[in-house]
């Protein structure tokens, strides 16, 4: 018997989205949730989700049009990434993925992952989520992970930033801030959480973040138009480090997507059709080694 869910399922019929998204377009952050009979969620979960196994992605994919994704193994599956792997490899090339490891995984297993298209490992900066990562785990992972070229993909509120400056400064390898560094889009953009995630874009060529999550940042709620400056303001800067997700099946949101909104958020962001190219295509593939 699967256990029940704490948090709601993602949106049942989504629209199909205005804006049509080109050929090998990437959604850099989606997640595969069991089902929990083949892929059981661990014991210490901090929540309890749905299942949203891989054939709910491909019709959601299917939908929006979306070519490529990274699906990032969330906090319901512990260390086991199976779940993610697994699908991976039944994608034809068209996935990669963002592992869950700590200090016990081996060499061996993370060349291993790497073999089964890995491209990175997830660490979590949130109370609700396990809060802060142990600061010598994390050295040691990044380590084990630099020689397979992968990067770290920190889910790190950007208020957080200048506490863990002298760790992102010293990082040997690349690292990706998750959804806008969940601002608060109701304090604009002059914020001093946005101001400093800025500051930190514009100074660290590691540094990549994800233009994700529109609805955990957005405060007017759909369809997100408040977040558009915030990704504005990022493409000023530098459209060549930064990647377009959905955050399907959207774990723990204020309330429930649609995903034809997010896509239709795209064009609004960046009305160039170069910079589109560079957010949904050139980016993900240089990052995450898609073939171009």
């Amino acid at each position: 018997m699967s256990p029940i869910p704490t948090i709601p399922p993602p949106h049942p019929d989504p629209h199909t989205p205005a804006f049509a998204l080109p050929p090998l377009a990437c959604d850099t952050h989606c997640h595969v949730f069991g089902p929990d009979a083949k892929y059981p969620y661990v014991a210490d979960r901090p929540y309890t989700p749905p299942d949203a196994p891989l054939a709910k992605l491909q019709w959601l994919q299917e939908r929006m049009g979306i070519g490529r994704a990274v699906l990032v193994n969330a906090t319901p599956h512990g260390r086991d990434n199976l779940v993610v792997t697994d699908a991976i490899a039944a994608s034809g090339g068209r996935y990669k993925g963002v592992a869950n490891v700590d200090a016990s995984f081996s060499d061996a297993e993370i060349a291993k992952l790497s073999a089964a298209g890995i491209v990175g490992c997830r660490f979590t900066f949130l109370a609700r989520l396990g809060g802060r990562p142990d600061l010598a785990t994390f050295e040691t992972v990044v380590k084990r992970i630099a020689p397979h070229g992968w990067h770290v993909d920190l889910y790190l509120p950007a208020k957080e930033l200048d506490t863990f400056a002298p760790v992102l400064d010293t990082l040997p390898i690349t690292y990706v801030i998750d959804h806008i560094g969940v601002v608060d889009a109701r304090l604009g953009v002059e914020q001093a959480a946005f101001r400093a995630l800025v500051a930190r874009y514009e100074r660290d060529p590691k540094c990549w973040i994800k233009l994700t999550g529109a609805e955990r940042v957005s405060s007017s709620g759909a369809p997100y138009h408040d977040v558009v400056p915030f990704a504005k303001r990022l493409i000023e800067v530098d459209p060549d480090r930064l990647l377009w997700g959905t955050d399907w099946p959207h774990p723990n949101v204020p309330a429930m997507p649609d995903d034809g909104d997010l896509v239709d958020l795209i064009p609004l962001y960046a009305p160039d059709p170069v910079v589109r190219q560079k957010l949904l295509v050139d980016n993900p593939a240089r990052l995450f080694g898609f073939p171009v």
